[in-house]
């Protein structure tokens, strides 16, 4: 019975809600209005069972002084300080909420949340990018080496689009008269690589992902997918 109705609840939304789409008239079109409501409630305690699993999990490793534990108690404390600033900002419609001001300059009030995003998670995020970049430079290396002929386009695509973002590329090949510049001029070919291959591999993609979508819906509603009700009758 526990894994009966839970089927049944997600079959009868499922099939509502795919009416409403392709019949937008009443009392569809409410159920349309009125459960995604469902899901958003849904979702604020998701992230609040999210939010006290990660301060069990992060409470523990200090407690037990694990490995690289510091790092865990930074985690807690700017989740702590963001979560108390935020929800100092609950009813204000984003105009209230915990003054501050940066260096003492009361010309320069602003919002604490406002400051802890752009001063401090901001450039958090765009050093852990820059980062990442040095491991997509040596993952390219790795992959990209022409031992076969399929690797070897991937190479020279790739070659062809990093230098044609650059001004390098202009250098190169800003001496081709208007013939051959139309099509071998390195900028010129890079955008067509990006506007024609690349986004049709990009559709391909996408078409694949709503395909799966669509078949893993289809067997959520038909109840033939059940591994999201755990294991157990």
């Amino acid at each position: 019975m526990k894994r009966n109705v839970p089927l049944f609840i997600t079959g009868i939304v499922g099939v509502i809600l795919i009416v409403a789409y392709f019949v937008p008239h009443e009392p569809f079109a409410e159920a349309d209005r009125v459960i995604p409501v469902f899901f958003d409630i849904i979702a604020a305690f998701a992230f609040v069972l999210g939010g006290g699993n990660l301060l069990r999990i992060h409470l523990v490793r200090v407690s037990r002084r694990d490995h690289e534990w510091q790092f865990s108690v930074v985690t807690v404390v700017g989740f702590l300080v963001m979560l108390i600033v935020g929800l100092a900002m609950v009813g204000t419609d984003g105009e209230g909420g915990i003054a501050f001001t940066p260096g003492g300059d009361l010309t320069d009030s602003r919002l604490f949340f406002d400051w802890l995003y752009i001063a401090i998670f901001a450039p958090c995020q765009a050093t852990m990018f820059s980062l990442l970049a040095f491991f997509v430079a040596s993952a390219s290396y790795r992959a990209f080496r022409a031992k076969t002929p399929e690797a070897t386009v991937l190479l020279l695509a790739a070659f062809v689009i990093l230098v044609g973002r650059t001004p390098v590329g202009h250098w190169l090949t800003g001496w081709m008269p208007a013939p051959l510049s139309d099509y071998f001029h390195i900028p010129n070919l890079s955008a067509w690589i990006m506007s024609n291959p690349n986004l049709a591999g990009q559709r391909t993609i996408q078409i694949g992902i709503a395909l799966g979508i669509v078949s893993n819906s289809l067997r959520l509603i038909l109840g033939i997918e059940r591994s999201h009700l755990g294991g157990g009758d």
